[in-house]
């Protein structure tokens, strides 16, 4: 038999007293955990690390409370990139299902990040369009179509169409023009889709000046992709490691060369390829070799290189996201694209890359001066266009 105690009232008002005490210290412990207090130097790096990062995210509208008005309020993010299609989901719509609703995103996006965000979009026409006809935009041919017809008054026509158009939406950064060769028609991800102007790197070179131009003109930045060339692949890196070891050439960086001698782009995107030649063990994005010694200290190219999607297939099937941020990090890049659109979503990848990025520089990792020298250059190009 249980016998039942019992308490005096007097013992039972202190029992009840210090078990709130205790209560209240746990809410307290718990939530200062939640809000740890930085010195004024470790929020500093925690800014510029926000700066470096280019995210995705699911919303037609911006709501208090979202994961992407807390990434930019609360973690300082660099840039969005903009989707019509979800695929985690496989449905519409992500970002996009009118003029007037795109319009008002991009200005409240802007208005949280007080004018400093960047807003980017991979819109190059044909089959790579995020703006469809369906949802009031106008038509956009493809790169092939342009580089087949070979006529200046359609390449500008078509330029200067989308840099207005992106423009007028609020959009100012364009993931385009591709400047890969079609030196592989077959290639699933280049030539199939009609991404490239030619298999001509002068007929490229030719094309790609006129988009620039006009997105130039437009106050659009142009980012040139996909370096060191995607063009000869025989794969495709959404969905796995692309090996151009033996395909591709020296030919492939022509047009890249061409528009960082003329400091015609302030932006390169990476590829996630993997070429031998130039680096044995890691694919481009993830490669020293690539972005530092070739990019930057034999190509001489001073501006923001930006990662491909660290969301498709050549990345998320071999590294984690801890290996990706540090090696993209250490071989050269400057903003991460975090796309939030490959497989899987998820709503905290920012508060997970930041801390990720911040224990690196803590541990000794990756260097401060790192950090900030990227920062340093993603300040630069919004200076020069965002003001």
């Amino acid at each position: 038999m249980h016998t039942i105690k019992t308490y005096s009232k007097q013992t039972y008002n202190a029992m009840k007293k210090t078990f709130i005490l205790a209560t209240i210290a746990l809410i307290f412990n718990t939530t200062s955990c939640k809000s740890q207090i930085y010195s004024p130097e470790d929020e500093q790096l925690r800014k510029e690390i926000g700066q470096m990062l280019l995210v995705g995210f699911r919303d037609t509208e911006l709501q208090t409370g979202s994961s992407i008005y807390r990434d930019i309020t609360e973690y300082n993010i660099g840039g969005v990139i903009l989707f019509e299609y979800d695929a985690p989901s496989q449905s519409r719509p992500r970002n996009i299902n009118s003029r007037l609703q795109l319009q008002k995103l991009c200005k409240d996006l802007q208005l949280l990040a007080n004018g400093n965000l960047i807003i980017s979009i991979d819109q190059e026409g044909g089959k790579v369009n995020r703006l469809k006809n369906q949802y009031g935009f106008p038509r956009f041919i493809s790169a092939q179509e342009m580089g087949i017809e070979n006529d200046p008054d359609t390449t500008i026509f078509y330029a200067n169409r989308t840099a207005k158009t992106l423009n007028s939406m609020g959009i100012n950064v364009n993931f385009a023009p591709c400047v890969d060769i079609n030196s592989n028609p077959n290639c699933p991800i280049i030539g199939k889709l009609g991404r490239s102007f030619s298999a001509d790197p002068d007929m490229v070179i030719k094309h790609a000046s006129m988009w620039i131009e006009e997105h130039n003109r437009n106050n659009v930045i142009s980012v040139i992709k996909h370096f060191p060339g995607h063009g000869s692949s025989k794969n495709d890196t959404h969905l796995g490691i692309a090996d151009i070891s033996s395909s591709w050439t020296e030919n492939e960086l022509i047009p890249f060369q061409y528009f960082i001698d003329l400091k015609m782009v302030d932006a390169i995107m990476t590829s996630h390829v993997f070429n031998a030649n130039i680096d044995s063990i890691f694919p481009a994005t993830l490669s020293y070799n690539t972005l530092t010694n070739l990019l930057r200290n034999t190509m001489k190219f001073e501006g923001v290189i930006i990662t491909d999607d660290l969301a498709m297939g050549a990345m998320v099937q071999h590294y984690s996201l801890e290996q990706m941020l540090e090696l993209a990090i250490l071989a050269g890049a400057d903003m991460l694209c975090l796309s939030n659109n490959g497989n899987n979503y998820d709503p905290n990848i920012v508060p997970k890359a930041v801390e990720i990025i911040y224990n690196k520089v803590i541990n000794g990792n990756i260097s401060r001066e790192r950090i900030t020298e990227s920062y340093n250059r993603i300040q630069q190009l919004k200076d020069k266009h965002l003001q």
